[in-house]
């Protein structure tokens, strides 16, 4: 159930769309101002309207692709680290042609209000369903890559049948940890003062290890400002987490029943594919997929 397709270096948008669509089974040939928007032929960025509203006493930041009606195809679309729900900028067109799109900013990410105790993939994971049943979502696909990854496992083993599929990848899953330097010093280092005040700094250079794709200056800025001051460091509380919270979650992994497609890029330093071949492995309803790209796929 791999595919080691060994197809050009996709950017970090358009191998999402690939593996989101993938994921939530969508088909048929887009229109020729989808193509030109996925392209880069225009914007989509009219079409992502971000709205806050309150889930659980937080003010959560959303876009809603509407109207409900589409057949009943629901999909519920989780922020990556350190970007926010503009990450589905450029496939939101495409998806949202026959699928209703509940984009999320993750409390403490993005540009939505932060809980400490919110701050793990397993509470994570019990806030996604907060977030689902607050949005009338009965039965929606789920994507979300990055630290979206644990949170939706944590999802779907505490809540069977509740996600239709999950699309997940590119989030730090194995135990023992296995993560590339950066990553795995802000994990394990004992000291995070040297990260406050400078999370415009270290966006800016994450985002700048993108390849083949320029982020328009607006979302760019829209990253940025997310996780400015001490909003970064705030954030990493997340990923500190994985000491405790990766190995209750690899116990839980061969009781998943909803199907899982893993997107793995093939060069991803910051989380290497021996995550995504840990989660394949204990996952018993679960398809790799690799892209030939790096960590942001």
């Amino acid at each position: 159930m791999q595919n080691g397709s060994g197809a050009p270096r996709r950017t970090m948008l358009g191998g999402a769309m690939a593996g989101a669509a993938a994921g939530i089974g969508l088909t048929g040939t887009a229109s020729a101002a989808e193509r030109g928007t996925a392209a880069g032929g225009g914007s989509s960025r009219a079409v992502i309207q971000p709205r806050h509203r309150t889930v659980d006493g937080l003010s959560i930041r959303y876009a809603d692709s509407g109207p409900a009606d589409k057949g009943g195809r629901e999909a519920l679309l989780l922020c990556p680290w350190p970007e926010s729900l503009f990450a589905f900028d450029q496939m939101w067109p495409h998806l949202a042609r026959n699928t209703r799109l509940i984009a999320i900013d993750l409390p403490g990410f993005g540009h939505s209000e932060r809980r400490e105790t919110l701050l793990s993939p397993k509470a994570m994971g019990d806030f996604v369903i907060k977030i689902a049943d607050a949005f009338g979502l009965k039965n929606p696909h789920a994507v979300g890559t990055d630290i979206g990854t644990g949170a939706l496992l944590f999802a779907a083993a505490a809540n069977p049948g509740r996600l239709r599929s999950v699309v997940i990848g590119s989030g730090g899953a194995a135990f023992p940890i296995q993560l590339g330097t950066v990553l795995r010093d802000w994990v394990f280092t004992p000291d995070i003062t040297p990260y406050r005040g400078i999370g415009r700094q270290v966006v800016s250079g994450a985002l700048d290890t993108i390849e083949n794709h320029t982020l328009p200056a607006d979302i760019r800025e829209d990253y940025l400002s997310a996780y400015e001051g001490d909003k970064f460091v705030e954030s990493m509380a997340y990923v500190r987490s994985y000491h405790t919270n990766l190995p209750a979650l690899g116990e839980l992994l061969p009781d998943i029943k909803t199907p899982v497609q893993i997107i793995a890029g093939r060069h991803d330093t910051a989380v290497p594919p021996a995550n995504a071949e840990y989660l394949h492995k204990h996952l018993p309803h679960s398809r790799l997929d690799y892209l030939n790209a790096g960590h942001f796929t």
